[in-house]
């Protein structure tokens, strides 16, 4: 997650006032078993820095904890609050990240690319010996996790991207990301009218086409969980909290649609998925950043988070979570 494409990196006012598009990975190294990019995977070599309130590095902690990589990849987490520097760790003593010693994410990039003039975004891998940049390409971090870091795979981790599976997995997540991951940003970022409907028809036909692919499956792909499931799922539990009302996709809640309610509440009750989400981290960045759309910064006080935990009953499509693996510890 990053600033509006073309904006100054701590131009928060801008949001709303601006076409939003979302920027390119510029850095779209790959860390792999080989080290054909010139990374390869090693236990204890690469950070990864996340905050809880990005939906999209909020898939790479999930696909972490899954695969049983804590051991293997450390992990930083951003205070959700950004200023003119984008992404700090005021979170630990010091404001300083204790393992790569930075105070600004930024610093990781200008190590990789000096006067590096793009926006700070995460989820990023750093390698700690050097404290550069590795990546910052959040479509394709987490594929790798799940394929390229095997070796180091917890025993009985699941296949998150089974190649039978990989064709069908790629259309889904593609309209996925397309309409619903990046659709509720058009919709709240979006500087015209006509631009704010098009997004919101988007993000809700697309979520229609969903429920109805889920009423009677208990998966998106297969029947086990897979990376289009993390996808979606990191959007849909941001659904309520902002992108109803600070977004403005709000034809409905999440807790009114039937299926994908019990749907979310299925996967944020299967260990690896609610256990890291921080709601507060979730709400503070959108209400508090986003000053172009919110500029009292006034943080809302709801939704009221207890139906997370009740019973969905989606057990009963069938399913089997972690395929022949376990969940994680």
């Amino acid at each position: 997650m990053t600033t509006p494409t073309g904006s100054d990196p701590g131009s928060n006012a801008d949001y709303g006032h601006q076409p939003f598009k979302r920027s390119a990975s510029h850095f779209p190294d790959r860390i792999t078993a080989d080290g054909r990019y010139g990374w390869p995977v090693e236990a204890g070599r690469y950070r990864l820095v996340v905050s809880r309130a990005c939906p999209w590095a909020s898939r790479a902690l999930v696909s972490r904890r899954l695969l049983g990589l804590e051991d293997a990849l450390s992990l930083a987490v951003a205070d959700p609050i950004q200023d003119s520097r984008s992404w700090r760790f005021t979170l630990d003593e010091g404001g300083r990240d204790p393992v790569l010693g930075i105070a600004y994410l930024s610093e990781a990039y200008d190590a990789r690319e000096s006067g590096y003039p793009g926006g700070v975004s995460v989820p990023a891998i750093v390698d700690v010996p050097s404290g550069k940049l590795v990546t910052n390409d959040y479509q394709q971090i987490t594929l790798d996790l799940a394929t390229e870091w095997t070796a180091l795979h917890r025993p009985g981790a699941p296949d998150l991207y089974p190649e039978g599976l990989r064709d069908e997995i790629d259309e889904v997540m593609d309209g996925i990301y397309r309409d619903v991951n990046n659709g509720v940003y058009r919709a709240g970022f979006a500087d015209g009218q006509d631009t704010y409907e098009a997004a919101y028809h988007d993000v809700f036909r697309r979520l229609d086409l969903v429920s109805e692919r889920l009423k009677d499956r208990r998966y998106l792909v297969g029947d086990t969980l897979t990376e289009a499931d993390i996808r979606l799922f990191t959007t849909l539990v941001r659904f309520d909290a902002v992108y109803h009302g600070h977004f403005k996709c709000n034809r409905s809640k999440l807790t009114e649609d039937r299926v994908l309610w019990a749907y979310a509440r299925d996967l944020f009750q299967t260990p690896g998925f609610g256990d890291t989400v921080d709601f507060d981290h979730i709400k503070q960045h959108y209400y508090r950043v986003h000053t172009g759309i919110n500029p009292t910064g006034i943080v809302p006080l709801g939704p009221d988070l207890s139906g997370w935990r009740t019973p969905h009953h989606r057990e009963q499509l069938g399913g089997r979570p972690f395929g022949d693996g376990t969940p994680p510890a």
